[in-house]
């Protein structure tokens, strides 16, 4: 699967092209600002693109009107489709979020029911709509929210015309824009037969198709085994990253990425590719989240250094804050180009590395050197071993281990390295050892 060996980045399309937050009708091809960014991306080093939603919505685009329309204040589907294509020329895959469990109120079934009632043929389209009640809009019916939010009208998935509408909705994904994959919104909330259905159906329409699901919580093997997909969101190593960087405590990310990923039986996710993320699109930016900004890059040094798929969220590759406290819009903003320092350097070299490392993308976890503020784990597979090693501290660490061999080559920097009485691990530091038989 391409998707294990790659390194994505993501793009919160209306946000990131300047998209007036309410649908304003009027047509503008904002969409067009990404071909603009290619040349950044490929420098950063992603050969991957997770878009989230694109099609035609009330507001926030998780509340779609029509699947096969991309989003007026975005541009045209041609637009996009030209977006798309200059993407797979440069090498780089699109992944397009797909939000199967809820709709917007302008859905266009849904509005019919609002002006139809129970002579609507669409009535049985969504879950528990109860014309002896009233919704918060005062619509003169009730209906399912996603989560009681009212303005996400819950789709009934064990409908075949609903099912048969979202996958021809797929197909034509595909066709028009050759897209390479789907992130699954709300994952955990999908039908276990729905997404059953849906994997049988991308995989008979396109070699390769990446389907990832948006999960939390819970037993991320056994949900990637339910659901027939391909990976879901590790939002438990996301927690943990944060949480073991600003309290100085290792032990938490470390005690996670065992229990998911460590070379033993009961490891719940072992042999899984989870998205590995700092931030995104529903969260605070991890430069706004992290206290002490020199350990930024050390952050992403774990999140490209421990198993799973790397993400990278716009913006964020140069230290852009965002609070979520001030509402998502504060997370989903406009840049007018994007920037590059040294944290942008950095994750750039990880990224080379990752993607060209078997060990990286595929090699087992195993943890070797643990302490409050340093951490050294092994990436291994049968022909690479690459060493991870992190010394959050501002002062030097030495760390004494059996390396199993002499050398190495950090496949960061390109340095050479000799285990030879001790590493001496720099303030502030971070590698990614190649060992060298």
């Amino acid at each position: 699967m391409w998707a294990y060996e790659s390194v994505f980045y993501q793009i919160y399309p209306l946000g990131f092209c300047g998209a007036p937050f309410s649908n304003d009708g009027v047509l503008s091809s904002r969409i067009e600002k990404v071909n603009d960014w290619i040349p950044h991306i490929k420098k950063l080093g992603a050969n991957a693109i997770y878009f989230s939603p694109v099609f035609e919505s009330d507001t926030h685009g998780y509340n779609t009107r029509d699947y096969t329309k991309i989003d007026v204040r975005l541009g045209t589907n041609e637009d996009f489709k030209k977006v798309c294509d200059n993407l797979h020329k440069n090498d780089i895959k699109v992944v397009l979020d797909g939000v199967f469990n809820h709709v917007g109120r302008g859905f266009w079934a849904f509005q019919d029911v609002l002006k139809n009632r129970e002579a609507s043929p669409y009535v049985n389209w969504f879950d528990r709509i109860d014309f002896n009640g009233n919704s918060n809009y005062n619509d003169g019916l009730w209906y399912e929210g996603w989560e009681g939010n009212y303005d996400l009208v819950k789709l009934n998935l064990h409908n075949d015309e609903v099912v048969n509408h979202i996958f021809n909705a797929v197909e034509g994904w595909i066709n028009e824009f050759d897209i390479d994959g789907l992130r699954l919104d709300v994952a955990y909330c999908l039908d276990i037969g729905f997404l059953n259905k849906l994997r049988a159906f991308c995989d008979s329409k396109k070699d390769d198709f990446f389907l990832l699901g948006e999960v939390l919580h819970g037993e991320y093997g056994r949900m990637l085994s339910q659901m027939n997909i391909h990976s879901v969101t590790n939002y438990q190593c996301y927690k943990g990253i944060h949480s073991a960087f600003n309290s100085a405590n290792m032990f938490e990310i470390i005690h996670s990425l065992n229990r998911l990923f460590e070379d033993q039986q009961w490891a719940v996710a072992r042999d899984a590719h989870l998205l590995s993320f700092a931030d995104n699109h529903d969260v605070s930016r991890i430069a706004t989240i992290i206290n002490d900004k020199k350990l930024l890059p050390l952050v992403y040094g774990m999140v490209f250094g421990m198993p799973g798929i790397p993400c990278v969220y716009y913006g964020s590759e140069w230290g852009a804050e965002g609070d979520k406290s001030q509402g998502d819009p504060a997370l989903r903003v406009s840049f007018d180009a994007p920037e590059w320092n040294e944290l942008t350097d950095t994750i750039s070299k990880m990224a080379k590395a990752k993607i060209n490392s078997k060990a990286l993308n595929y090699g087992k976890f195993r943890s070797i050197v643990l302490t409050n503020k340093q951490c050294i784990f092994e990436r291994k597979c049968d022909d690479e071993r690459v060493l991870v090693a992190i010394n959050m501290d501002q002062t030097p660490f030495t760390a004494h281990f059996d390396a199993g061999c002499g050398t190495a080559v950090d496949l960061i920097s390109g340095s050479k390295h000799d285990f030879g009485g001790g590493s001496e691990l720099a303030p502030y530091s971070l590698q990614f050892w190649k060992m060298e038989r």
